[in-house]
């Protein structure tokens, strides 16, 4: 079956050839942005149920993902062992999304990219089942490195998985966007449901058992993963770059460098909303539970601009989608900033999540479209690394500036991103820009 899927590709490949011969005029210019990135199907539209098995995959893998530094928390407070203990061992299942680009080469060197993600997610889940399973009769050490060896696999969960869309989604821009939506849908139920979950099983039945049931979510994410399309590898293995290269890569192509500064500099600064809304409460005069009708109202607002994605795809240059979508997530932190009472305030935190969902596809639109096809695996993987890491300092950074003015922290970020999008904007007009964006 798989050589049969392979010839399938070669006949499509040596179809397109002539078209994408005539839309690059001389060796080395960019395709026009409608073009899908290569390695799409040469149909009309999206592989057939491709899209459906990639949705399911995908929510299962970050559902799993995104709830399980919450069980496991909540497995170390509830058998009384100190704060100090849970944290640290969340931060174990957290920390090593760090090193994702260290394993993400292995995504655009292998045959069947779909067989290292389901492997992933049955290592997610078996290390995460093992690691609760032990903490009761072992030390707290080997919990902690079933943990690492968890969070290790689990970029392939996230950035892995959406390094697949681009050959599912359809060959067309509409197709590839409304896709994109779907995909940021997915990291938005995953970053909602996982916790919810989590919270209302063990509740019932205890966090050991709600870590459980997200790690056969995993399992059940890698046998839909394997019921994905085929996408034959872009290079042979000695051809695609080290992390290093693909880092320098990113670094001296203008459209990849500002995608990936501008996700940097707004994952940093909408960090700070959570910590803003805790802190904002006594001003608002309202309850500090309150705080969590804030940061609901920015999960939501984040769903409803996913929805609005998947039924009005983005159109235009992505790389002045991102810069121009930076810039509308400044302007709703700054009227959240800006709010003098609880209601206006509940707005702009719903209309900042709307924004921030909107800017995340056009990153995705970005990645999708300008990474070479030998490189983008590690390109999804990298920016999703350096968002994690950028989004905690950020948290942190609002912690440290936000005594005394709450609403500082949103003030600041809002001036940090229009920094950026100003700076992106010079980048795309200068001598540089204009040397390294094609």
């Amino acid at each position: 079956m798989g050589s049969l899927n392979r010839g399938t590709a070669e006949q499509q490949a040596h179809a397109e050839q002539p078209a994408r011969m005539g839309q690059q005029g001389r060796v080395g210019q960019q395709a026009p942005t409608k073009q899908a990135p290569a390695g799409g199907p040469s149909h009309g539209g999206p592989v057939r149920g491709g899209l459906v098995r990639y949705v399911a995959a995908a929510t299962l893998a970050r559902t799993a993902d995104g709830g399980a530094v919450v069980a496991i928390v909540l497995m170390v407070t509830t058998s009384g062992a100190p704060g100090w203990l849970a944290g640290l061992l969340g931060a174990c299942i957290t920390a090593p999304h760090l090193l994702g680009p260290l394993v993400a080469r292995s995504l655009d060197s292998c045959r069947d990219g779909r067989v290292l993600i389901a492997w992933a997610c049955v290592v997610h889940g078996a290390t995460l089942a093992a690691a609760v399973l032990l903490y009761p009769v072992t030390w707290p050490a080997v919990t902690g490195v079933l943990l690492v060896a968890s969070g290790l696999v689990g970029p392939l969960l996230t950035g892995g998985i959406s390094s697949r869309l681009p050959a599912i989604a359809g060959p067309d821009q509409v197709s590839q966007r409304r896709a994109q939506g779907w995909d940021v849908a997915t990291y938005g139920i995953g970053g909602t449901i996982g916790p919810s979950v989590v919270a209302a099983v063990s509740a019932w039945a205890g966090p050991t058992i709600a870590a459980l049931i997200l790690a056969a979510a995993t399992f059940v994410a890698a046998g839909v993963v394997r019921l994905l399309p085929y996408v034959p590898p872009a290079a042979l293995a000695a051809e695609v770059p080290r992390p290093a290269q693909t880092l320098r890569l990113m670094a001296v192509t203008g459209r990849l460098r500002r995608m990936l500064y501008l996700t940097i500099t707004v994952a940093f600064s909408v960090a700070a909303l959570p910590i803003a809304a805790v802190a904002s409460t006594a001003m608002f005069q309202v309850q500090p539970a309150a705080a969590g009708v804030l940061t609901a109202a920015y999960g939501l607002g984040g769903l409803t601009g996913s929805a609005g994605v998947m039924c009005h795809p983005l159109r235009g240059d992505a790389d002045r989608l991102v810069t121009r979508l930076a810039g509308f997530v400044a302007v709703a932190l700054a009227v959240a900033a800006l709010s003098g009472s609880f209601a206006p305030a509940v707005a702009a935190y719903a209309a900042a999540g709307v924004m921030n969902s909107y800017f995340f596809a056009a990153t995705l639109a970005a990645r999708s479209e300008f990474a070479p096809p030998q490189v983008r695996g590690q390109v999804f993987v990298w920016v999703g690394a350096l968002k994690i890491a950028a989004g905690s300092a950020g948290t942190a950074a609002a912690g440290v500036v936000i005594t005394g003015e709450p609403q500082l922290p949103l003030f600041l970020a809002a001036a940090l991103i229009l920094a950026s999008a100003g700076a992106s904007v010079l980048d795309r007009r200068g001598p540089v820009g204009l040397k390294t964006s094609g």
